[in-house]
């Protein structure tokens, strides 16, 4: 089996650096498995995705959507990506109930896998 990849896609007013300290603590609360590899970005550009995902992106933006200020890539070795979608989900729920977003603050995000050579949103 080859390492599960997802994607998630969130809005939040903290800094980029701020969510990357509070990171350990929110794996932590989120009991994430400790050899998930997560990484950050402000620029979609810098994720390690393939055209597929990128176009997906990009066809939103064109059609309005607002973007996303952040991206997470999450990998994980010898699992599904369904498997990795579940476990990001679980930590931006965290970052979510973390001193990152002010109190009343709307969180808004996605994550997406791929799933029979499609993108889809985890339910």
């Amino acid at each position: 089996m080859e390492n599960g990849k997802a994607y998630g896609f969130f809005d939040c007013s903290s800094s980029k650096e701020e969510i990357e300290a509070e990171l350990p603590t929110i794996r932590h609360l989120a009991q994430t498995p400790s050899n998930l590899e997560l990484f950050l970005t402000d620029d979609i550009r810098k994720v390690n995705c393939d055209g597929k995902l990128l176009s997906i992106v990009n066809e939103a933006k064109e059609s309005g959507i607002p973007e996303y200020k952040y991206v997470m890539e999450a990998a994980l070795p010898n699992a599904t990506n369904e498997a990795v979608a579940n476990e990001l989900a679980q930590i931006l729920n965290q970052a979510y109930q973390s001193s990152l977003y002010k109190e009343g603050e709307k969180f808004r995000g996605d994550v997406m896998y791929e799933k029979d050579g499609k993108y889809v949103f985890r339910e």
